[in-house]
């Protein structure tokens, strides 16, 4: 394990715009601190987090309160997830993981791959990544608003799966760009590249959204699951 060159209690220069102190749903089996990054370079038709995706905004949360509620919290909490956002795009993730790191804790991220590069170096001290894979390739443009997501979505799949760190392989199944078919050849694919932990999450659409048809009926159409795919409430 890397440690920091600096005192790790000073400020890695993150933007941070939220801290979830307690969570029990973003690391599956373990109860961490979720600390929420700012910025994300695709506008995803089913985000949540809309206010996350403006990399100039400012942020919500100085480091020092995520260390100093890291440090109470040592032998309580399992561990730490970056999230966003897109955790990737910020360079400083690396050096704000290193020093999480160096409580004890063991870190995970949420990413949807869209910094490969950025990703590839930061894996080396990851524990665990949970990584959005969207759609199929040629849904992505639809789904992110970006012609090239899939491209680096993709490349961050293939780092992870040759990475040997832990993971899962996130689906967020909205009706408005998956179909039935789609969905089982992208499941396909993603087990025929060796992914052993696939998981199709329901979306929980924005206030307001209506849809002929919901994410759990899509679901059901797909029918019985393959083994190693799982289904996730919205």
């Amino acid at each position: 394990m890397n440690t920091p060159d600096v005192s790790p209690e000073l400020d890695p220069g993150l933007t941070i715009a939220g801290l979830a102190r307690l969570s029990v749903c973003d690391w599956p089996g373990r109860l961490v601190a979720t600390v929420f990054l700012q910025g994300c370079p695709w506008s995803c038709g089913y985000c949540h987090n809309q206010d996350l995706i403006d990399p100039r905004a400012p942020g919500l949360v100085a480091w020092g309160e995520v260390w100093t509620h890291l440090r109470a919290r040592q032998g309580l909490l399992d561990g730490v997830v970056f999230s966003g956002g897109e955790p990737t795009q910020q360079a400083q993730l690396r050096a704000a993981v290193e020093r999480v790191r160096s409580l004890g804790y063991v870190v995970g991220i949420h990413t949807s791959g869209a910094y490969p590069q950025r990703l590839a170096e930061v894996l080396p001290s990851l524990d665990w990544v949970g990584l959005d894979i969207k759609g199929l390739p040629q849904e992505y443009p639809m789904i992110t608003g970006v012609a090239s997501s899939s491209v680096r979505a993709w490349a961050g799949l293939d780092l992870v799966l040759g990475a040997g760190v832990d993971y899962e392989v996130r689906t967020t199944v909205d009706p408005r760009f998956h179909t039935v078919d789609g969905l089982a050849e992208l499941v396909g694919s993603l087990q025929a590249k060796g992914v052993g932990k696939v998981v199709l999450q329901e979306v929980r659409f924005p206030k307001g959204v209506r849809v002929e048809q919901t994410a759990a009926e899509l679901l059901a159409e797909l029918g019985e699951l393959p083994p190693g795919v799982l289904r996730r409430g919205g």
